[in-house]
């Protein structure tokens, strides 16, 4: 979608002015993964007018393929714009009968879905309308030769009507393989406490992980609980951080790196978006992020990020965060000499990395 940032706080009235960017959940995990070296496909549709062409525009200048992406000349583009309030964001939506809300099994095609090595989902696009659930069901069937299929449930309760059930988004993730979900929206939506009842609820999924807000994230393989704490960051606007959690253990997940090492890479891609205005956080270079991720646990603990850490390409000044008095660990870097830092580098030839991804929103 097409985002609306206000050039000041306070209520949608009495802002003067916006700033136009993009937003969305999986065009956010495309673009964060093509900005971290991978190769990335966005899936979706858009009007054909001048918001969908500047979309287009954007999401493709940030390394990701646009080839996928259908014009709809009959619906518009959806947008949606920004209220920031004393106490929280707020997100408004204009997206009714949008060209995204059209998607079905018949407008995305399997050899563009299967393309990749994971493919990126999101529970916002079954909250579009009833062909978009249509689609999301055909595509977490369990078939041979798929993807690994990765969804974040991303509960949206102002996308959803009253009459409709969120635990169908609870379905959709029992035919995925890695499922993102909060512990607050696991409690809006079903009514589950916490990670352990959220695990319960959905045993299906190989890898599911549990977003903790600020305390940090819970990643369940099997009957195995792997914790890892949150980075401290000096918040500036907080729409996104979860797209970009996601593209973190995602890029993580490609490259073959151990559980909590994925974790890391999510909460400091998650830092990397906590610390901008627009919901599209520039991603730390690879090895500044590897270096922050072989921290030590008391240095990753007392280890603060603030606005423009991510310009820093030495991890040495502990990202342009705050240090802590007394601290005297470097930052190590653990790639040796000669180690290409590209995903997909060791992959048998013609295999690609690619996130394939549907449509996106907040």
């Amino acid at each position: 979608m097409v985002t609306f940032v206000p050039s000041q706080p306070g209520s949608l009235a009495e802002v003067p002015a916006f700033h136009r960017g993009i937003g969305g959940a999986e065009s956010n995990v495309a673009c964060a993964l093509a900005r971290s070296g991978h190769s990335a496909r966005w899936i979706s549709r858009v009007g054909g007018d001048g918001f969908g062409e500047h979309l287009i525009r954007a999401v493709a200048a940030t390394g990701v393929d646009v080839t996928a992406v259908q014009r709809d000349a009959d619906r518009p583009t959806g947008i949606y714009f920004k209220e920031q309030l004393a106490d929280r964001t707020a997100v408004l939506y204009y997206r009714a009968g949008s060209a995204a809300a059209a998607m079905s099994p018949e407008t995305v095609h399997r050899r563009d879905a299967w393309s990749g090595r994971i493919l990126h989902l999101s529970g916002i696009t079954a909250a579009l309308s009833p062909e978009c659930r249509a689609l999301m069901r055909s595509l977490v069937t369990r078939e041979p030769g798929r993807p690994l299929v990765s969804y974040d449930v991303n509960f949206r309760p102002a996308l959803w009507g009253t009459g409709d059930d969120p635990w169908l988004l609870a379905e959709l993730a029992r035919g995925c393989d890695i499922v993102f979900v909060g512990e607050d929206e696991a409690q809006d939506a079903w009514g589950l406490a916490d990670a352990a009842a959220i695990r319960t609820a959905l045993p299906e999924p190989a890898v599911l992980v549990v977003k903790q807000g600020s305390t940090g994230a819970t990643a369940f393989t099997g009957d195995t609980a792997t914790f890892v704490p949150a980075l401290a960051v000096d918040v500036v606007e907080p729409v996104g951080a979860g797209d970009a959690f996601a593209a973190g253990f995602l890029s993580a997940t490609l490259r073959g790196l151990p559980l909590a090492d994925r974790l890391r890479h999510g909460h400091v891609m998650a830092a990397a978006a906590l610390t901008v205005p627009g919901d599209l956080g520039t991603p730390p270079a690879r090895a500044h992020a590897d270096a922050l991720v072989a921290l030590g646990d008391d240095a990753w603990g007392t280890l603060r990020l603030g606005p423009g850490w991510t310009d820093r390409a030495d991890g040495t000044d502990r990202a342009g965060g705050t240090e802590p008095a007394g601290q005297s660990e470097p930052v190590r870097r653990p790639e040796p000499a000669g180690q290409s830092d590209r995903a997909g580098q060791s992959e048998p030839a013609g295999q690609t990395d690619r996130a394939g991804r549907t449509e996106k929103d907040r």
